[in-house]
């Protein structure tokens, strides 16, 4: 058994049972171990750190068995050596057999995690920083119990949390949904009982600085009649502030029931946006 850093959330040894294609820019990678059997959680959009080798590692390089002291131990490991971390958002958590699922998103040029992602294959070996209790605060999805309509915005980064999501709402809650991508392939046939309408939106792949159309798609939708609408959008974070200012000063939405979540940031790497968190 892996050592436990700190509670609600502790280390999981685990290694690559499949992955699979979900489009061009989408892979799927399915994970288990014996310590899944502590991993815990009843978000929808469950944040966790995953640890990856660099080539020519047989697994990442982690000293968790320091404890508390990983941390630092972690980061004065040499660059070629330290394992490389990036934030993922759990897509499905199943039992008998314990097995997690975590999407990825291809990128071109390819860092260090998605260009594991894409050769990704049965043994391989990564650790894993998630909950071990069902309730922490690495969960954001929390709509309040008066809620009569649900908006929702991400990009391909949070179409795994936005999938769950739309998964765990009751046939009786309303629900406008966009989603933005890059390819007209990563478009999913997505579940829901409730009273969803989702549109898709594709990038225009020309655009250097990304597309406006999320923001216009917004501004141009005609919403529902809501007295106690709650907000959930993540992604690009200058992408997500926009859209944020949007709903709170142009539709009215009390800010309190706006969450918002930047998964990352043009221009810069996951190690630099941890510099200057």
């Amino acid at each position: 058994m892996t050592t436990a850093v700190a509670v609600p959330f502790r280390f999981f040894a685990l290694q690559v049972v499949r992955a699979r294609r979900l489009g061009p820019s989408l892979v799927r990678v399915t994970f288990a171990g014996e310590d899944l059997r502590y991993f815990q959680s009843d978000g929808c959009d469950q944040s966790l750190s995953l640890f990856l080798p660099h080539p020519g590692q047989s697994e990442p390089a982690v000293p968790y068995e320091l404890g508390d002291g990983w941390w630092q131990a972690w980061r004065e490991l040499p660059d070629g050596v330290r394992a490389v971390m990036r934030s993922y958002t759990l897509r499905a958590l199943r039992r008998d057999p314990d097995e997690i699922d975590i999407d990825f998103v291809l990128h071109t040029p390819a860092g260090p995690a998605s260009s594991w992602a894409a050769r990704a294959c049965a043994g391989d070996r990564v650790v894993l920083l998630g909950p071990a209790l069902a309730d922490n605060r690495a969960i954001r999805f929390r709509p309040p119990a008066d809620t009569d309509l649900t908006l929702i915005w991400g990009d391909e980064t949070a179409v795994p949390a936005v999938s769950a999501i739309l998964e765990a709402l009751p046939p009786d809650a309303r629900a406008r949904v966009w989603l933005e991508v890059r390819d007209p392939g990563d478009i999913q046939d997505l579940m829901t009982a409730a009273d969803a309408e989702i549109t898709w939106l594709v990038r225009d792949r020309s655009a250097v600085e990304g597309s406006p159309m999320a923001l216009d798609a917004l501004r141009e939708a005609q919403l529902p009649d809501a007295q106690r609408p709650y907000a959930w959008i993540a992604g690009e974070s200058g992408m997500v502030k926009q859209l944020r200012r949007h709903l709170v000063g142009e539709r009215g939405i009390d800010r309190r029931r706006v969450t918002f979540v930047g998964y990352w940031r043009r221009g810069m790497t996951e190690e630099q946006l941890r510099e200057t968190a």
